[in-house]
Formats: structure tokens, sequence, C-alpha cells
């Protein structure tokens, strides 16, 4: 068929060729026609095939498992989301518990703290007011004794006042008289 479709094309070329005119372009002729629409057809069905049974089946997997792989980073993504979620909540309450422990160990602590203040105030504020007792206790007995010195500097001055007077005076009359004075 080829062979016979070669021979026409031949055959109308020479006829062209003797007349004096160009001949047209080729594809523009009628007489081609019918051969260029059957090839037109058939190239046009094969595409058709091709892309029916090879290429799209080929481009809607990809798409689908496109879309699958999709779905399924982002089911993973929900899941390391929710469990990071989770951890962070586990994190706070962790932190919360350490800080709870921080201050209760620091309430002791500071309890304790202020007990042994407390005892060691207490023992110091003791041994204080036990050296302000033996204090006022030699006070009182430095006072004693000086007012006993006291008094008897008195008697030994009024005797020595009285003797230059000129007049004698027993000791008990004395010491009467600054006992008297004294009190």
């Amino acid at each position: 068929m080829l062979i016979a479709l070669l021979a026409e094309t031949a055959a109308h070329g020479s006829e062209h060729l003797a007349e004096d005119t160009p001949p047209p372009f080729p594809p523009f002729e009628t007489w081609h026609m019918p051969s260029q629409l059957f090839w037109l057809a058939i190239l046009f069905g094969i595409l058709y095939l091709t892309m029916s049974r090879v290429i799209l089946p080929k481009l809607s997997d990809t798409l689908e498992k496109r879309s699958d792989r999709i779905a399924s980073d982002l089911d993973q993504a929900a899941r390391l989301n929710d469990q990071a979620t989770e951890a962070q909540q586990a994190l706070e309450l962790r932190i919360a518990q350490a800080k709870n422990k921080a201050r209760e160990t620091a309430d002791k602590a500071r309890a304790k703290m202020d007990a042994e203040m407390a005892a060691e105030t207490a023992r110091v504020d003791a041994e204080i007011e036990k050296k302000l007792d033996a204090a006022d206790e030699r006070i009182a007995s430095l006072r004693v004794e000086a007012m006993k010195n006291v008094e008897q500097i008195a008697i030994e001055t009024a005797d020595t006042i009285v003797g230059r007077f000129g007049v004698s005076a027993s000791k008990s009359e004395l010491k009467k008289a600054v006992t008297a004075a004294l009190e």
C-alpha cells in the first residue's frame, strides 16, 4: 500500500512539474487528506491507548501514593505532636513537683535553722541572765561592803569631827547616830 501511495505521489508530482506554476505545499493538497486523516486517527488511537493504559495509571498511582504519604505524614505529625504535648505536660508536672520539693526542703531547713537559732538564743539569754544575776549579786555584795566601809568611815569621820569640837563620844553612840543618818 505504501508503494502504491508513493507511485501515485510521483505521478502527481510530475504533472505539477510540467506546468509552470509552482507545486502547492504537499500537506495542503487534497488528495493527501485521506492518508493524513488515517495516520492521524492511528496516532491518536495509539496515543489514547498509551495514555489510558500506561501513563494515566502511573500518574494516578503516583498521586494516590503521594496522597497516602501526605496522609501518613500528617497522622505521624499529629501523633508526634500529641507525644510532644504529653512530654511537655509531664515535664511541667516534674518541674512543679521539683519546685514543691525544693520549697518543702527550704521550709524544713528554715524551720530547723529557726529552731536552732531559738535554742541558741535561749542558751545565750540564759547565760547572759546567769552572768547578770552574778553581776547583780557582786554589785549588791560590793554595795553592802561599800556601805559597811561607808558606815565605818562615817563613824571615824564623825569621831574626828566631834573630837575637834572638843566633845568626846563613845563608839556605840557614834554608830547609832551614823546608822540613823544613813537610813
